[in-house]
């Protein structure tokens, strides 16, 4: 069984800044999410319902997960230094709007 991985513009934009090595590496991350969305070391992230991360080298990919419909979203991509406070900030501001997923 398969998931469909759809990335949000946001994410292919912090994709295409990554070096290439690295963009490479998260590539083959998100390919083996589709096989598989909840790998090992895949771990839910505090403070944002339903978001998932997995660690590519010294990036974080953060996705939620639609099991009735079998896709993965890929919310964000970026350094793991500043990828929780940005992924809290795009949730904040959804929230002010009235939805609930980042």
């Amino acid at each position: 069984m398969t998931y469909r991985v759809e990335i949000a513009p946001g994410a292919a934009r912090e994709i295409r800044k990554l070096p290439r090595e690295a963009a490479a590496d998260v590539a083959k991350a998100l390919g083996k999410l589709a096989e598989e969305p909840r790998p090992a070391g895949a771990k839910r992230i505090e403070g944002v319902p339903g978001c998932y991360r997995v660690r590519s080298g010294i990036y974080r990919i953060v996705y939620t997960i639609e099991d009735d419909v079998l896709k993965v979203s890929i919310v964000t991509v970026g350094h793991r230094k500043e990828v929780y406070q940005r992924l809290r900030e795009k949730f904040r501001r959804r929230g002010q709007q009235g939805t609930r997923d980042p």
